[in-house]
């Protein structure tokens, strides 16, 4: 009788063996393999089985590379500045050093129990001024180049969390940190000028092996759209107001102007007697978030009292303010043609403005609109010189002719703003500049990163809208770098993206004091050629990551401008219901537990096979005991046949070459749920023939071979019992040859008339006179009246026709 399968003791006894002897090392002579997690902030609340799933799939990939002969760089880190990490040490009470502390060694352990062949030796933090010197140095870098800029402008405020907000960090109105209403707030803000890289964020989508969701959510969220700017003069005064339109060849059905509340002439344009209501307005629109404003679905707004002039027609166009028009999004104003825009009918129908349809279908004129009339073909209409021609032909046309004509330009627009950069929070890392009287803003010099975050006991947002550290004087007080003044520090703090757009790279060469990554590493082990981590990033930190690395390229850092080859994005376990799992919901799963009672084995495959890996599954722990029978059932299938000396069999030799195709096409299609089934279809099968006489050494030393990635403590052992005095991990990934898949035998139709009567089992070179004497046995009776012409086409059909 087989040993019985013990899980605690296996997979204690192989960590140690793999921690003496690790079966991922770097010899110089192998092709590398870069494939990475995105890294975990460390939360209070731990690792949940939804973040095991991320990292098993991560690995099972990793280890499937190393079993094709690369040298597998497979690192992890802890994200570890932030809101998440200070907003919990403020709930816990406790510093913000220490409690991150405390939950990345609790987290630590816990990945650890994964298994994964992570090289700790590489691990980041980006809280650790070793790692933060040169999150620090790349923004002087971007400093010098003028892509970092101060700018005084509305921001997405949270009074809860009391910082500022970038637009992606705004959801549905809501922080996504803490959940309250976003306001606005005026607050002098440090700025990215990630604008600078919109034309090559989206040109250079096309290079990249992504999911084409991502791909979509980047190239909405950049936005860019082509048109044109059109200057309006307002009535009765020298000022002009220019549009941003992407239908300049609408302009004559333009009926009325809407203005952003925020805009620099709303006010100058009301009159006595709407001025009160026009800045009540203006208020009333500051305490709501961009994105409330662009999702409410009832449109408000308020009549300036003042009107500008159609430049086509001379027609007077009274100018409205309305929040959902943004101050950052084009020129702040927008020409409104209510027949051809739904938002614009909706508005207009409101507050009962005119609707001139100027495009037609064929021609012919809508009586009474009911809705806006948004089909690109048409003919134009009620358009001066321009009726009678095609729409789609004069939207291209149309800017080059109000150019010519002298009250506009054509243009490109975009919706991606300036990356907001500045947190008003202490846990952060320093912006490195120091503000001088004389000399403006002035970078800190290289040689004197760090900047050191400085230990304080208090650390409370202040609400004021500045930093805690503005009241630590002693920090704040310093000399100006270039000419020696006094001078301050600056106290806002950088958001919690600093660190994690560009730790990837760092992880190659953590321990180098000199610069980011030395050029000889970064050209060897660089870029990630597969990155695995959850789609809610997709324009947060993606983006980011992307925007810092082009910077990166164009320094002379790295020789790539793309830093992900491949991107996978694993869906969320959720609790029932599909619920997220949260602490507060109290569906929290833990893997400690169901590690100790079922194995990391076990968890493994389970995470795998809840689901396709790509969409979000609801856990069910129950599942997890027929995975635990599976394995069990397979360390007996492999313990009770390992000393019998079975010879090989076609049926076998046929089954071995089938389990490595379908397991292996699986793998490569990220089909993982399905590996896991095939694994158990497979056992069932090899269980049958075991009972029967036995299954042959090479059969079972295929099958450990192929379970290694996914369950690799097992596979170990059951690789030792097999007689092997090296890794499972050294001994390669199996071949298939298509042609020992191949059946002997094929089912085929029997037909008469082309109609399928029945089936017949026939040898798969079967003679044509032998397949039709089998085919007309197998009809029997079924077969009468007289056969005027007997067919036959190899593997597929006998059909016998009659009269």
């Amino acid at each position: 009788m087989a040993t019985p399968y013990n899980h605690r003791a296996i997979e204690q006894k192989w960590r140690k063996i793999w921690e003496e002897h690790p079966i991922n090392v770097n010899d110089g002579s192998k092709e590398k393999y870069y494939c990475l997690d995105m890294f975990p902030y460390p939360s209070g609340n731990g690792l949940h089985v939804g973040h095991w799933r991320g990292y098993v799939i991560s690995d099972v990939w990793s280890r499937y590379k190393l079993m094709h002969g690369y040298y597998v760089i497979h690192p992890m880190g802890w994200d570890a500045f932030g809101l998440p990490a200070e907003n919990y040490a403020i709930k816990m009470g406790t510093h913000p050093a220490k409690s991150t502390a405390d939950n990345i060694a609790n987290i630590k352990r816990q990945i650890q129990e994964i298994a994964a062949i992570y090289d700790w030796d590489m691990e980041v933090n980006t809280t650790d001024p070793n790692f933060y010197k040169w999150t620090q140095w790349i923004f002087v870098q971007m400093f010098k180049k003028g892509l970092a800029y101060e700018k005084e402008m509305p921001i997405n405020w949270c009074p809860s969390c009391k910082t500022g907000l970038a637009n992606e960090e705004v959801v549905n109105g809501k922080c996504e940190r803490c959940g309250a209403d976003v306001t606005k707030k005026n607050l002098k803000q440090w700025m990215l000028k990630i604008t600078k890289y919109a034309d090559r964020l989206l040109a250079d989508l096309d290079k990249l092996d992504w999911p084409e969701k991502v791909k979509k959510m980047q190239t909405d969220w950049i936005g860019k759209s082509h048109g044109a700017e059109v200057q309006f003069k307002v009535e009765g005064k020298e000022d002009t107001i220019t549009v941003y339109t992407t239908r300049p060849d609408t302009l004559y059905g333009a009926t009325f102007m809407v203005l952003a509340p925020e805009h620099a002439m709303a006010k100058d344009l009301a009159t006595d007697e709407t001025r009160e209501a026009v800045e009540d307005y203006i208020y009333k629109a500051s305490l709501k978030s961009s994105v409330d404003r662009l999702q409410d679905k009832e449109k408000t707004g308020v009549f300036t009292g003042s009107y500008a002039i159609n430049p086509l027609n001379g027609a007077k166009v009274p100018i409205w303010l309305s929040d959902y028009v943004l101050a950052d999004y084009g020129t702040g104003a927008i020409m409104c043609v209510p027949a051809h825009d739904d938002r614009d009918f909706e508005f207009a129908k409101k507050f009962d403005l005119p609707i001139i349809q100027v495009i037609a279908k064929d021609g012919k004129e809508i009586e009474n609109m009911t809705e806006a009339y948004t089909e690109a073909a048409g003919t134009m209409i009620n358009s001066g010189d321009w009726n009678g021609m095609e729409s789609s032909e004069l939207k291209v046309k149309a800017p080059e002719m109000i150019e010519k004509m002298g009250f506009g330009k054509k243009t490109t627009n975009y919706k991606l703003r300036d990356w907001v950069f500045s947190r008003q929070r202490y846990w952060g890392e320093p912006i490195p500049i120091v503000h001088c009287p004389d000399c403006g803003a002035v970078a800190v010099p290289e040689e004197e990163l760090p900047l050191l975050l400085p230990d304080v006991e208090s650390y409370q947002p202040t609400g004021t809208g500045e930093s805690p550290l503005a009241d630590i004087t002693e920090w704040v007080n310093t000399t100006c770098p270039k000419c020696g003044k006094p001078a301050k520090r600056e106290t806002n703090t950088m958001p919690q993206w600093a660190g994690s757009s560009w730790y990837f790279l760092r992880y190659v060469d953590n321990k180098n004091d000199k610069e980011l990554v030395s050029r000889e590493k970064a050209d060897k082990y660089l870029p990630v050629d597969m990155y695995i981590g959850g789609v809610e990033h997709a324009v947060l930190h993606l983006l980011y990551s992307r925007f810092y690395t082009k910077f990166l390229y164009d320094i002379g850092v790295v020789d790539f401008d793309e830093p992900f080859t491949k991107l996978f994005n694993q869906g969320m376990i959720t609790g029932k219901n599909g619920i997220k799992m949260s602490k507060s919901k109290g569906n929290v799963v833990s893997p400690d537990d169901l590690v100790k009672d079922y194995g990391c084995d076990s968890l493994r495959l389970y995470e795998l096979f809840v689901g396709p890996p790509e969409l979000d599954s609801e856990w069910d722990d129950r599942g997890i005991d027929g995975v635990y029978r599976f394995i069990t059932r397979f360390w007996n299938l492999v313990m009770d046949n390992k000393d019998k000396n079975v010879a090989e069999t076609k049926e076998l030799v046929k089954i071995r070459h089938k389990l490595v195709y379908d397991i292996t096409t699986r793998l490569e299609s990220f089909s993982l749920n399905t590996v896991i089934s095939g694994f158990m279809e497979y056992n069932n099968k090899l269980i049958d023939i075991s009972k029967k006489g036995g299954v042959d050494k090479a059969t079972l030393e295929t099958y450990v071979q192929l379970l290694a990635p996914f369950a690799p403590h097992i596979s170990e052992e059951l690789w030792s019992e097999l007689g092997h005095t090296d890794s499972v991990f050294a001994s390669g990934w199996p071949s298939y040859d298509e042609k020992e898949m191949e059946d002997d035998e094929i089912e085929i139709a029997v037909q008469i008339n082309g109609k399928t009567k029945t089936t017949v089992t026939l040898p798969k070179d079967c003679a044509k006179d032998d397949a039709i004497a089998q085919g007309k046995a197998a009809l029997g009776d079924k077969l009468a009246g007289n056969i005027v012409r007997e067919i036959y086409v190899p593997g597929r059909i006998v059909n016998i026709v009659v009269k």
